[in-house]
């Protein structure tokens, strides 16, 4: 009888892990440097597994064929999206930037074959805008591509915490 009691407690445990990392939460690896300076090749981040309430500038990690991109959400639906001299315009108002520090070429949503961001769609860029397979280059992405939030990293540990 008590080994079926630790049977049954490790059966729960397992199971338990299971749901947690198919429904709530799971460990993503950065791959490239699209990222840097916020995140690094091989860093680990936490991703929850909510794509409710996505918010501009929020980091996402998303589905491109076999890849998982990581990637920071500039544009929501509805929006008209441009660059002019290094400058974020949303709906040809002026949008700070603080986490981005390499040079973008002008750009303009219509140049991808949008008006506008489309309904249930996201507009996102890699942070290293000259090394960064994103938005300008595949269009907007479907909200059904994302796979969910990352706030916080996991390794190294010395940069363990929330992301900025």
């Amino acid at each position: 009888m008590k080994m079926i009691k630790e049977i049954a407690i490790y059966i729960i445990i397992i199971i338990s892990v299971v749901l947690f990392r198919t429904f709530i939460a799971t460990p993503v690896k950065v791959n490239g440097t699209s990222m840097m300076p916020t995140l690094y090749d091989k860093e680990i981040l936490i991703l929850t597994k909510n794509t409710n309430n996505i918010k501009r500038f929020d980091i996402i990690v998303l589905k491109y064929g076999d890849e998982r991109l990581v990637k920071r959400v500039i544009g929501l639906p509805g929006e008209y999206i441009k660059y002019v001299n290094n400058q974020l315009y949303v709906n040809n108002e002026l949008i700070e930037e603080p986490f981005s520090t390499t040079p973008m070429h002008n750009f303009d949503i219509k140049s991808v074959g949008y008006a506008v961001v489309p309904p249930n769609h996201y507009f996102v860029l890699g942070d290293n805008r000259t090394a960064s397979k994103d938005s300008r280059f595949f269009g907007p992405i479907s909200i059904n591509d994302i796979i969910g939030k990352t706030h916080f990293r996991l390794y190294p540990l010395n940069k363990i915490g929330f992301i900025k």
